[in-house]
């Protein structure tokens, strides 16, 4: 096959010449989506080398399954789902247990966050602040508030009660609201 110009190729285009083995095309998918899958990886490593790992073995994936891919729904949304796959399936070989750190020091307060505080967090503020939550929060977070999981869809995912699951999602509100308190305080 002769390379093409990687603008003059569409996205069904490239899914097609990746599965016939054209590595130009597979690299043009991989770089048309690398940026966004690492950072969905990101979002469920304890840092940069494991995220790294969960990147690589999602997108292995992708070109081992690539034959899968039906065009049903969008072949993003297809690639993020094998990468948060990969991401879990990562988490539970190294053992990931639920935490239940001392919650006493994060309870309701009657204190109200002032909105200014938000408006002067960055989004890489708020992921830095997401990615500070102890392991167990942080995963249960990520799948219900970004990627949209629902509580039974979590608690299936990650074999626990979908009781389990909205605890720690309740308790990864609660342990933001006290971080972002504790800025408003500095900022103050």
């Amino acid at each position: 096959m002769s390379p093409l110009k990687p603008n003059s190729l569409t996205e069904r285009d490239l899914i097609e010449r990746s599965l016939k083995g054209d590595r130009i095309s597979q690299r043009n998918l991989f770089d048309m989506y690398s940026a966004k899958m690492l950072a969905v990886c990101q979002r469920y490593a304890r840092h940069r080398a494991e995220a790294e790992d969960m990147f690589q073995e999602g997108f292995i994936r992708v070109f081992a399954n690539l034959d899968k891919f039906k065009s049903n729904g969008s072949f993003e949304g297809w690639i993020r789902r094998i990468m948060i796959n990969t991401a879990l399936k990562s988490i539970k070989k190294k053992s990931f247990k639920n935490e239940s750190i001392g919650l006493e020091d994060y309870q309701d307060r009657d204190n109200k966050v002032n909105p200014e505080v938000f408006s002067k967090l960055s989004v890489d503020d708020l992921l830095a602040l997401i990615d500070d939550l102890p392991d167990g929060y942080k995963l249960v977070f990520n799948l219900y508030a970004i990627e949209g999981y629902s509580h039974k869809e979590i608690a299936e995912t990650l074999q626990i009660e979908v009781s389990t699951s909205r605890s720690q999602l309740v308790k990864a509100r609660r342990m933001l609201q006290r971080k972002i308190e504790d800025l408003q305080k500095i900022a103050v």
